[in-house]
């Protein structure tokens, strides 16, 4: 998330004109309280040939500074005699071509110390300028980067803790779909086993956080035929997946809870078997998955407390994609559908 060379760049240039705007601010209001022409004209000079030379050795200092870890004061205090010491050193220069250019000269003309003096205070004043206008807009800049990490940060942590929370969920009624088919028919039993494996080798061992619909169905197909097995004759599968939307980009595993909730609360239900139907579809602004089935349908179709499944799917959408996607239920006395509208991976980047 470092700022890039055109970013950079621009910073400078904004800050190189507050500067000269500012430097010429004070010297015009310098002028119509005094009315010397001298001494507006030394002002000039004076930001023409000093500011530039001071301006460059303090951005220098600080890169050194930032380079080499200093502290706050040793910087400030580094910068601030260099600041004076370069004022000095610009102002008697002026001074002395005062001397020389009678156009310089002014009315009340100065002793060497109160020269001194005003190159110091004006080193200063140019050292406040410099970090308005540079070092400030820096600052702004790395706290908004600061900010922006951290939050990504804290959604990534969010984000595997969801994880490691839905993934036990998910291997633990699977197996408990299975246990009921070791001691009835342990050769289905091997073989649905076998087929956990390859869940598990997809669901654990897999750390890229999305995948493609295509690859979340494919896992999702191997699932049911888990809970087909385990619920033989009570519980079937039906798959819609549009072919343009089948290599669209979803977050891992977001559909398996919603699959589960309506084997659970469903389809399982239903007098005589009940059945699941899966579909997907790209309407070209937005990805729309629904997982719908024939159950009874619930009474409230707003997420109940300890649905930690449907909780875990709402909070994922937030986290990765604002308020551009939603997970909505609807359900009638013919079954319940649940919803999901994400933004196509391209319009989410964007």
């Amino acid at each position: 998330m470092t700022p890039t060379k055109d970013e950079r760049l621009q910073r400078r240039v904004i800050g190189t004109i507050v500067i000269v705007v500012i430097a010429l601010l004070q010297g015009t209001s310098q002028y119509l309280a005094t009315h010397d022409r001298a001494r507006l004209a030394m002002h000039l000079v004076l930001v023409a040939l000093v500011m530039p030379p001071l301006m460059t050795g303090l951005s220098v200092g600080f890169r050194y500074a930032a380079r080499h870890h200093w502290r706050l004061v040793p910087t400030l205090s580094a910068g601030a005699l260099f600041a004076a010491v370069f004022g000095m050193m610009g102002m008697t220069l002026v001074w002395r071509l005062a001397h020389v250019v009678p156009a310089f000269h002014p009315r009340d003309p100065w002793p060497i110390s109160r020269v001194l003096v005003y190159g110091s205070v004006w080193g200063e004043i140019a050292l406040g300028l410099w970090a308005f206008a540079f070092v400030f807009p820096l600052a702004l800049d790395q706290a908004r980067l600061r900010s922006l990490e951290a939050e990504k940060l804290r959604t990534a942590t969010e984000l595997a803790r969801l994880r490691a929370h839905l993934e036990p969920h998910f291997l633990l009624n699977t197996l408990n779909a299975i246990a009921g088919l070791v001691v009835e028919e342990p050769r289905e039993a091997r073989k649905l086993l076998a087929a956990l494996g390859d869940l598990l080798r997809d669901a654990l061992h897999d750390d890229t956080e999305m995948q493609t619909i295509d690859e979340q169905v494919a896992w999702l197909q191997r699932y049911a035929q888990i809970l087909e097995a385990r619920h033989a004759g009570h519980l079937a599968f039906r798959w819609d997946i549009d072919e343009d939307a089948r290599g669209e980009m979803v977050p891992r595993l977001l559909l398996q809870p919603l699959v589960e909730n309506a084997v659970k609360h469903g389809a399982l239900k239903r007098e005589g078997g009940g059945e699941v139907t899966v579909r997907a579809s790209n309407d070209g602004a937005k990805i729309i998955c629904s997982i719908e089935d024939n159950g009874p349908g619930m009474p409230d179709t707003e997420i109940r407390q300890g649905a930690f499944g449907l909780h875990a799917v709402r909070r994922r959408l937030e986290l990765r994609y604002a308020s551009a996607a939603s997970l909505r239920l609807e359900s009638t006395s013919a079954g319940t559908r649940s919803v999901v509208e994400l933004p196509l991976a391209h319009i989410a980047r964007t």
